[in-house]
């Protein structure tokens, strides 16, 4: 047994609802700090040490690792919901939890050899990752040498390892397989070119490799992620046979759906101080009917991409704890059960913000940060409505996709 699992022994758990309760419940608790620093990660473009450091002391980087390396190896279900708590106190925490997440799930798609590289000397070691095949690759014995530059590197300055995709080809010069290479960070240096409207505590910056030997237990096919290949190693850990395209997809919504309960929040702290509405006879603006009606559509729309959104995770895990393969159609209705949440989330705050009025857009508003994180965030390519609703259409038709793996 290697070190990794004999820290670990004590978390397998006996009742996977009761750790979701605990585990949001964590993410619960930590709002308060990580909304006081929200300011801080926006003026300095990087998550503050002090919510990064609590992220990492409560577990929650290591949400989807394996049990047996020291994670929670929660499912999709409790993945989303965390991150959306998260994000009620600070968006950039909630991103760069979701982003880590993806990474430490791609844990346990690697074997034990690379599972020790990583969490052996550190059982909090945080992994981000890249998907984007932004590099060049060649074969050597025993592995690859890789050089490229990864934009869009969320958690850049947290992570010390990230999962970052390469295209490997023949000696035609053809594509023959994309992989993943599992990084050290501290062989890769960060470039400083996150300048952003939105979402600008994430610190997604830009890592660089330069002849970088991998070896080959560090690497994975994407491509055969894609295709439902599913890692034999370890039996016992259910959550790994998920479908893992879809599933890295879903889980940018997360924060999503919790940036609309944050402005939903703050909403509510509006209304409770009894604002008048301006040119008007309503001296406390719940009293308006319209303004009623309008919080009761935001209110509407938030529930019904948390449904979407839930659903679509429970498909997921669903799938995963009976060893079942979804089909096209599964995968494609999720893609389609996340545009709606996007539409949902959207709407809602264009809502809310109805209600706050002009005032929302005040620097000291936490609204108008809500906002621009929310228009930022909703058009990550991962989340492309209009590509997610073409995607269900076209699989309700039997016609061939226009995004491979969805």
């Amino acid at each position: 047994m290697t070190a990794t699992q004999e820290r670990a022994e004590a978390a397998f758990s006996t009742n996977p609802h009761q750790d979701r309760e605990r585990l949001v419940q964590t993410a619960r608790d930590l709002v308060p700090l990580l909304r006081g620093n929200a300011g801080q990660s926006e003026r300095d473009r990087r998550l503050p040490e002090e919510s990064s450091e609590a992220l990492r002391k409560a577990g929650l980087y290591q949400l989807m690792a394996p049990r047996r390396c020291g994670g929670s190896e929660a499912d999709f279900r409790t993945y989303l919901e965390v991150c959306a708590e998260l994000a009620r106190g600070d968006s950039a925490a909630a991103w760069i939890t979701m982003i880590f997440g993806g990474g430490a799930y791609c844990m346990g798609l690697f074997g034990d050899q690379a599972r020790e590289d990583v969490y052996g000397a550190d059982p909090t070691a945080a992994v981000a990752g890249q998907l984007t095949p932004s590099a060049q690759s060649k074969v050597v014995d025993g592995g690859y040498v890789i050089s490229g530059r990864w934009m869009w590197a969320s958690g850049s300055y947290q992570a010390q390892w990230t999962v970052s995709a390469y295209p490997v080809l023949d000696e035609q010069g053809q594509l023959s397989d994309l992989r993943l290479a599992l990084l050290p960070t501290s062989e890769l240096t960060i470039e400083d070119s996150w300048f952003v409207a939105g979402m600008a505590g994430t610190n997604s910056n830009t890592f660089v490799a330069n002849e970088l030997f991998v070896p080959e237990h560090r690497t994975l096919s994407l491509l055969a992620l894609g295709a439902g290949v599913k890692p034999s190693e370890h039996t016992d850990e259910p959550l790994y046979r998920s479908a893992a395209v879809t599933g890295l997809t879903l889980a940018v919504t997360g924060p999503i759906l919790g940036l609309a309960e944050a402005a939903w929040d703050a909403t509510l702290t509006t209304i409770g101080k009894g604002k008048a509405i301006a040119y008007s006879v309503y001296t406390d603006l719940k009293q308006s009917p319209s303004y009623q009606l309008n919080l009761a559509d935001a209110r509407g729309a938030i529930d019904s991409a948390r449904l979407h959104l839930f659903r679509a995770a429970e498909d997921l895990d669903r799938g995963a704890r009976d060893d079942v393969v979804l089909d096209d159609l599964d995968r494609a209705r999720i893609r389609s059960d996340m545009a709606v949440a996007v539409k949902r989330a959207r709407e809602a705050v264009e809502l809310l913000l109805n209600i706050g009025g002009a005032g929302s857009f005040a620097t000291a508003n936490p609204l108008q940060r809500i906002w621009r994180d929310l228009g930022t965030a909703t058009r990550h390519g991962y989340v492309n409505a209009d590509l997610g609703r073409e995607i269900y259409a076209r699989a309700l038709l039997g016609l061939d996709q226009v995004s491979p793996s969805f």
